[in-house]
């Protein structure tokens, strides 16, 4: 049968012929789009696989499934990205968001839910994944979701209104810091996804073919941006303060150090994924004592 006189179980057993063997993630994918490509629940392909799709959307499924046989990720296909029980926007303008950063914001979660009033920077925003669940969970918090790309901030904007927290979230065009640094801003949480893979690696990775390379590369060793952030972090990170920094499995103790050096009264430590590899750096600020002590 043709691909224009398709139903949904032959348009399925269709493209999974075509991906078989590129992507563990190939049922899956195959299902994704088509609810896509049909604008349907993915229940209705489960409850109806004799129903026939028109050659309209055939022809949409298979562009889809063409592109996504040459690697272009789903969620650039379909817009869509789901992180932390929230749906993302996404566009090739901004990094796709992973699971892994999920630790991030739990631990973001176990140190602000109690505090109130937070102020919060996320450096590096892109899609604004990190910044807008924190607004979200935080409810008193307020936010400034910074990334040196213009259309990365057009995409964050765009789901902050989704999810009703744009009017507490400030969409900032600069540097790192850089921005904070000049308008005297200090925060209590300093979150960061920054790039962390070394640039000899990049090349030899799919995901560069497809997601910006800015917000990937972390120079020689991965920890170049890092680096640059700690030593701007002294300058705007209150007394009791906390910064939390997304790094590559192997980096912790690295990333650990150079955050003791930068910040040598603080109480730094690695968070773990799920499969045991380092993921968080988290450094929480102690005030400095010495010149308070009585004599």
């Amino acid at each position: 049968m043709t691909e224009a006189h398709w139903t949904i179980d032959q348009a399925l057993a269709w493209a999974r012929h075509t991906l078989a063997g590129a992507y563990v993630s190939e049922p899956l994918d195959a299902s994704i789009l088509l609810a896509f490509a049909l604008d349907v629940d993915r229940a209705v392909l489960i409850a109806h696989p004799e129903r026939a799709i028109t050659p309209d959307q055939a022809e949409r499924y298979r562009d889809l499934i063409t592109r996504r046989a040459a690697g272009e990720p789903v969620p650039y296909l379909t817009g869509a990205r789901g992180f932390y029980h929230l749906n993302f926007y996404v566009t090739p303008d901004v990094l796709i968001p992973r699971p892994e950063t999920e630790h991030l914001i739990e631990a973001a979660l176990v140190w602000g839910r109690d505090r109130a009033g937070l102020r919060i920077a996320d450096v590096g925003t892109g899609s604004g994944a990190i910044a807008i669940t924190l607004a979200r969970h935080l409810p008193g918090s307020r936010v400034w979701a910074v990334d040196v790309s213009a259309a990365a901030l057009d995409v964050a904007r765009n789901n902050a209104s989704r999810h009703g927290v744009a009017d507490r979230i400030a969409f900032v065009l600069g540097d790192l810091l850089e921005p904070a640094i000049t308008a005297g801003q200090r925060f209590d949480l300093i979150a960061a996804n920054l790039p962390y893979i070394p640039s000899a690696e990049l090349d030899t990775l799919e995901v560069v073919k497809h997601e910006p390379r800015l917000a990937l590369d972390g120079g020689a060793d991965g920890l170049d941006v890092i680096r640059r952030l700690l030593d701007q972090a002294s300058r705007v990170l209150a007394d009791e303060g906390l910064i939390l920094l997304e790094c590559a499995a192997g980096q912790g103790e690295r990333v650990a150090a150079l955050s003791r050096a930068a910040f040598p009264d603080a109480a730094v430590d690695v968070i773990p994924d799920l499969a045991g590899h380092d993921r968080v750096v988290r450094i929480i600020h102690h005030k400095d004592t010495k010149n308070t002590e009585k004599d």
